[in-house]
């Protein structure tokens, strides 16, 4: 039986996400308190909450313990691109410094359940994806595509404290693009841009996650001390071309001979500074999960499919702030 009066820790708590988590976890009467760390203020009032402002590269545990947590739910992650080879490697280590000392604090705290969120693109965009991927497949990131990457080596290092610390339970999320109304960070700024480069003939589905029910798997899982891998997306997909009407940009379909070239030439350039060609990947092979396990271990139906998260999304007030052609 999971304890009641759980006091949930949460990193990151400023963010898109985090700040969608905290909304719903303090209406859950089955919790006494959350903790929040975030060097940035919180963007909403929250109640029956403590709030530190401090960086959570650095222990935490003191915090910790003075609060009585009883759950962590690990989502400080830094998902800029990077300009250059040598702030891309600056970001990789500071994700993976920043998870360890969570997790060493999480030990002296005697933390009882980790959630981690990770993303669907720790498998990888490849030719060969199995349709859909399960939540055991092989997890095949490119380490020119940085946000896959970085999350892939976060759950080998979640793998490795695992198996020394096997009192403490670890969840590991793997959600895909997460959107709703407002939806504006640096996901959605790298990914949604006024012109969109796509790769001739390819028009590859796509699957979203409305943030309301992200936040409510979290808070089940929370409440459940549910462990183990989950991909987490909203039912069905939207093709790519699809996505480029809804959210009016104006899609650029270029050979592949072409278009990998002019990416990369881009990039150089510093006319864009989202992606590198590695990033058109994403754009030509899909990775469209599959949610069985989550559906079957905590019973939950989403509220809201890809489609009306990507819907929400476009008619929200979002402007396009990047005036990159691609």
């Amino acid at each position: 039986m999971a304890r009641q009066g759980k006091i949930v820790a949460v990193t990151g708590a400023s963010g898109y996400i985090g700040t969608k988590l905290l909304e719903l976890l303090e209406q859950e009467p089955g919790l006494q308190k959350i903790v929040a760390f975030d060097v940035k203020p919180l963007s909403v009032p929250i109640h029956n909450i403590t709030v530190y402002r401090k960086d959570v590269s650095k222990p935490i545990d003191d915090e910790l313990n003075d609060q009585g947590a009883t759950t962590m739910v690990h989502l400080a992650f830094n998902a800029s691109r990077g300009v250059n080879r040598r702030d891309v490697a600056a970001i990789r280590h500071e994700n993976l410094d920043t998870l360890r000392s969570v997790l060493a604090s999480c030990v002296r705290a005697r933390i009882g359940h980790l959630i981690y969120l990770s993303s669907h693109t720790v498998y990888g965009a490849h030719s060969d994806n199995p349709l859909p991927i399960l939540d055991d497949a092989p997890m095949r990131p490119s380490q020119d595509y940085p946000y896959g990457y970085d999350n892939y080596l976060n759950e080998l290092a979640l793998e490795e404290f695992g198996r020394a610390q096997q009192d403490i339970k670890i969840t590991v999320l793997r959600s895909c693009i997460v959107l709703g109304h407002g939806a504006d960070n640096s996901v959605t700024q790298a990914f949604f841009r006024p012109w969109l480069l796509g790769v001739l003939d390819a028009n590859p589905a796509m699957q979203f996650v409305y943030d309301d029910d992200l936040a409510r798997v979290i808070s089940i899982i929370i409440q459940r001390e549910t462990p183990g891998t989950f991909n987490v997306a909203g039912d069905g997909v939207v093709y790519y071309r699809e996505m480029a009407e809804i959210i009016k940009s104006k899609l650029i379909n270029l050979p592949a001979l072409l278009a990998y070239p002019m990416a990369q030439l881009s990039w150089e350039l510093h006319l864009q500074r989202d992606a590198t060609s590695q990033g058109l990947d994403m754009a030509r092979w899909p990775i469209i999960m599959s949610t069985g396990k989550l559906h079957k271990t905590i019973g939950y139906r989403f509220w809201h499919t890809g489609l009306d998260a990507l819907t929400a999304f476009a008619n929200s007030a979002y402007l396009y702030k990047d005036p990159a052609p691609f």
